[in-house]
């Protein structure tokens, strides 16, 4: 796994090319392989949509557990749906297997645990963050790119400006 594009660290992995997920998957595949990631998943988008078709490509069977609304207004944000609906969207698309709540930062060693999860997946901007590197005596971990062009702050900031004019 001589990728350029694949920097390992331990047990933590960052992803951001197709032959990066194919090397990947080969060099750990054996048995059921479950991946878990975390996220509010608000004003559901395609950047949403390829992350989570990129962590399921990882294993088979993916996890995602959901900002709470209550988590989200202990970290100062506040979804523009409510927790309910985008548990709903996310139960609908093929991808997900599961959808699980996300009430505190502190869960997730637990959530490693209960679920039998191999792989942690976040965002590449989580990459070597204290939040998530803990993990690793637990789990693989894999930081995956964001998709250029979207975000969802950039989506409300469009949708506020656009109000304005």
């Amino acid at each position: 796994m001589e990728n350029e594009n694949m920097q390992r660290s331990g047990s933590s992995v960052e992803i951001s090319t197709s032959d990066d997920f194919a090397a990947y998957a080969a060099d750990h595949h054996t048995g059921v392989r479950r991946v878990l990631t975390y996220g509010t998943f608000d004003l559901l988008h395609y950047g949403h949509i390829r992350l989570l078709q990129r962590a399921a490509a990882l294993g088979d069977y993916l996890i995602v557990a959901l900002s709470t609304d209550e988590f989200n207004a202990g970290k100062g944000k506040k979804s523009f749906y409510p927790y309910e609906v985008r548990k709903e969207m996310l139960e609908a698309i093929r991808y997900v297997d599961l959808v699980i709540p996300e009430n505190s930062w502190e869960q997730k060693a637990q959530d490693i645990e209960d679920y039998h999860v191999d792989i942690m997946c976040m965002g590449s901007d989580w990459a070597g963050s204290d939040r998530f590197e803990y993990l690793r005596d637990k789990c693989d971990i894999v930081y995956l790119d964001r998709t250029d062009g979207i975000s969802t702050t950039e989506v409300k900031g469009r949708l506020a400006n656009k109000d304005k004019a």
